[in-house]
């Protein structure tokens, strides 16, 4: 983000802030946050209560060092990813720069998938650009030689009346590095159409930015084509007004294709039950437009009791009739969480959704710590059959994510856990469970060598871990039994953690890479037993929170009797994770760090550990 966009936001923020102005009565006629819960952001999690199930899915992994394990390009820069599902397929779209943010070149990606957890590699859907040398920008320093575009787009898919998918990006100018891509001062728009095959058509300019034609320009123009009925698709999508103020930052200020000129921000929407439609913009900025996007209130305003920063704000109807917001609730890029309403417009929780910070790898130009830039299926881009809520996002600028969370939203079980995962349903063994999966550390049900099914953590991630967590009923006096079976003694990290709601741990069981099987216990570890690879423990916690006191039971045997190292009221949660605690970056470490990590496409030897069942009885 250059000088000039900072003192637009400032702008943007101001003008939120004067509409707080507002009466009580009219804030309640627009979107708002009545709930009590807030974020602490000195950790990564906010101190948040969990909403239930839900699934964080790494679908691409940077990688300069092994490009073939990444894109091909091994660019380092990937971020503001796109959603949609048709023809049976998520497809998600993403914009990359070789190492920072709006550094040419430029170029967007797209990847598939059938089922939201395995996913193709990225493919180049909008190639690089070369512009013109002796282009310049009016009122900007500087004149393109042997300059590529950068892209960035605000909106990635369209899909027809007729059913045809479109896919669209915006090919900026960067004349120096405080140059904005997004200045209305670009090149233009491009669009093709994604086949039901897989393949893809021709790429064609759908719209021009001043000073830009088809004479000057590498693309056609839409117009061109034979395809009737893709021209046909193209009028129709700039014939919504929806649709157009997606196309707001990067396009002319004074484009009459966009009902509201204020430079609002990342914009989406959703209807209300009366036909009203609401608008969001980063910074919880909020209005409601009366004829489906035509005509919106002259400013929007900040919503009250929203925490937003300059990160995207993700808002929609879920598939059970009620309302959902999702974003970082904080001014920095972590958490990510969500709200929920039943009307759309009084949201009154917040939830966590994904509250990991991955280390950064690679530095770069403007990358950001944190899960961020979240953005699910907008209205009329396609409906997941499991009706869960699915959202995209990015982790450091540098990775991509999608989450799947279950609808109806809660942060509540009723039942205590019963789970004997060969016994479960195939695809339902981890409704109540939520997990964190990188791609080198996968969460995933698969086969033991017995044919068995099991909750399989693996983990050859140098820089991250596997986790899956499992939300119980709050229980004071608790017994836990988890058989548990390691694949190797002489590698790999895992622990066990007791928490309660809001993710404080009071006991912490580790197997360590020497084969000592061990707890945490004040500053030290303490030695409970040695185990074997590839021999199944039946593992008994037995704790009471009142006295602090809990057991470890080895099957049957009694091994270890101690104190938590941390109090608290209740356990609400166990976690497994192949990794140490982090709490590393904080709300006081500078963000835009230039330096890559020491061995930053390393791996290590993977680690594998499996579950099979997991059960807890509350006394």
């Amino acid at each position: 983000m250059n000088k000039k966009s900072l003192l637009r936001d400032c702008l943007i923020i101001l003008a939120g802030l004067t509409g707080l102005a507002a009466s009580k009565a009219e804030a309640q006629d627009t979107v708002h946050y009545s709930g009590k819960q807030q974020v602490n952001v000195d950790y990564h999690d906010g101190r948040l209560p969990m909403a239930v199930g839900v699934h964080n899915q790494q679908i691409f992994r940077a990688n300069r060092q092994h490009p073939q394990l990444a894109e091909g390009y091994g660019w380092t820069y990937n971020h503001q990813p796109m959603m949609a599902y048709w023809n049976q397929q998520f497809y998600v779209e993403y914009l990359s720069d070789k190492v920072g943010e709006s550094v040419p070149p430029g170029q967007t990606l797209l990847l598939t998938s059938k089922n939201g957890q395995d996913w193709t590699q990225p493919k180049v859907v909008f190639p690089i650009y070369r512009i013109p040398d002796g282009t310049t920008k009016p009122g900007v320093d500087g004149v393109a030689k042997n300059l590529d575009a950068v892209m960035h787009q605000r909106m990635g898919f369209y899909v027809t009346k007729s059913g045809r998918l479109f896919i669209l990006g915006f090919y900026g100018i960067v004349l120096h590095a405080h140059d904005d891509p997004n200045d209305g001062k670009g090149i233009g728009r491009v669009i093709r159409e994604i086949y039901k095959d897989g393949s893809w058509g021709p790429i064609y300019f759908i719209h021009y930015n001043p000073g830009w034609t088809t004479k000057n320009t590498a693309y056609p123009f839409y117009t061109e084509s034979k395809d009737k009925g893709f021209v046909e698709g193209c009028n129709e999508l700039m014939g919504n007004p929806l649709m157009m103020m997606q196309w707001e930052e990067e396009t002319d200020r004074n484009d009459s294709l966009i009902p509201l000129k204020k430079n609002y921000k990342a914009f989406n929407f959703y209807h209300l039950p009366d036909g009203r439609v609401v608008g969001l913009w980063k910074y919880a900025l909020t209005a409601i437009s009366k004829d489906d996007g035509h005509s919106w209130p002259v400013s929007a305003l900040r919503a009250p009791g929203f925490v937003n920063s300059n990160a995207k704000i993700w808002g929609q109807r879920t598939s059970d009739g009620k309302y959902a917001t999702v974003y970082n609730p904080s001014e920095f890029r972590w958490p990510l969480a969500i709200s929920t309403s039943s009307d759309g417009l009084n949201y009154t929780n917040l939830l966590l959704v994904n509250g990991e910070i991955a280390p950064m790898r690679y530095g770069g130009a403007y990358k950001s710590y944190g899960p961020q830039y979240t953005r699910g299926i907008i209205e009329g881009n396609g409906q997941v059959p499991d009706k869960n809520l699915w959202v995209t996002y990015s982790m450091n600028k540098e990775d991509i994510w999608v989450a799947d969370i279950p609808v109806p939203v809660t942060s509540t079980v009723k039942n205590q856990a019963d789970d004997d995962f060969n016994a479960l349903p195939d695809g339902q063994e981890l409704r109540w469970w939520n997990y964190y999966s990188p791609l080198m550390a996968p969460v995933r049900i698969t086969k033991m060598k017995n044919g068995r099914k099991a909750l399989t953590l693996k983990d050859k991630d140098h820089f991250d871990y596997a986790k899956a967590t499992r939300l119980i009923p709050p229980a004071r006096s608790l017994v836990t039994e988890i058989n548990l079976m390691a694949a190797q003694n002489n590698l790999g990290h895992l622990d066990i953690e007791f928490q309660d709601s809001v993710g404080t741990a009071a006991i912490r069981l580790s197997l360590d890479s020497l084969g000592s099987f061990y707890t945490k216990a004040g500053y030290r570890n303490k030695e409970i037993m040695h185990y074997d690879a590839d021999k199944l423990y039946h593992i008994e916690v037995s704790l009471n929170t009142d006295n602090r006191f809990y057991t470890v039971n080895v099957n049957g045997q009694e091994k270890m009797r101690n104190l938590f190292f941390a109090p608290v009221h209740e356990i609400s949660r166990v976690v497994f994770r192949t990794g140490g605690v982090r709490r590393f970056p904080d709300a006081d470490t500078p963000t835009d760090p230039v330096d890559d990590l020491p061995d930053a496409g390393k791996t290590d030897p993977e680690a594998t550990y499996f579950i099979t069942s997991f059960r807890t009885t509350a006394h």
